[in-house]
């Protein structure tokens, strides 16, 4: 039950300083009572317009995965919300394929057990919390996808029960979130970027 303020100021004499004590409780700070996240992934085309809003609070995460363009594997770069910055975390190679290769000094190389390899421990903060991608052709298929806990699915619901702006469109169907860029924006520049909400 909320508790109603009235303000009430009987007879002139008392008339001054009831209403500053009411404008003392208008000006108190009101505790939330559910905060949405202070910052959000942001996916935005070369003509500056929004492709892709996630929450995105502290400590979470998301993978930007894609199939290699000779072989057809996917390939994983996941990130974190580290203190309001976007980190590479670790990636994700299926195989010494053109192109993909451990860079000694970066990372720690770990096998995923089926063939492939982890880069683990890059923590690589990225310049400016945003990089410029130009996404692939259908075929390659960039797209978003969860990174450990929280997934994708569960910061979409949260922010949506804490009454938090959201896509609706993104939990339009059941199963775990992936946002297709490359159903968006094929062939076309975007930005990526971690942002401070206002």
């Amino acid at each position: 039950m909320r508790r109603r303020m009235h303000c009430v100021a009987p007879g002139r004499a008392r008339r001054g300083p009831a209403l500053l004590l009411c404008l003392a409780c208008l000006l108190l700070p009101v505790p939330a009572l559910a905060e949405c996240p202070a910052h959000e992934l942001r996916v935005n085309g070369a003509d500056g317009r929004l492709l892709v809003s996630l929450p995105m609070p502290e400590g979470a995460g998301w993978c930007l995965a894609w199939n290699h363009s000779v072989e057809g594997f996917a390939v994983h770069d996941c990130y974190r919300n580290v203190g309001g910055h976007m980190v590479l975390e670790r990636s994700h190679l299926p195989d010494f394929a053109a192109g993909l290769d451990h860079i000694p000094g970066r990372g720690r190389q770990v096998s995923d057990g089926q063939g492939g390899y982890w880069i683990e421990d890059l923590d690589e903060p990225v310049p400016g919390d945003r990089y410029r991608l130009r996404v692939g052709a259908m075929r390659v298929d960039h797209r978003l996808v969860r990174h450990g806990e929280p997934s994708l699915r569960a910061l979409l619901e949260r922010s949506r029960t804490r009454g938090c702006r959201i896509d609706e469109r993104l939990l339009a169907e059941d199963g775990p979130v992936v946002i297709s860029l490359s159903e968006l924006a094929a062939n076309e520049g975007v930005t990526i970027g971690l942002y401070t909400n206002p």
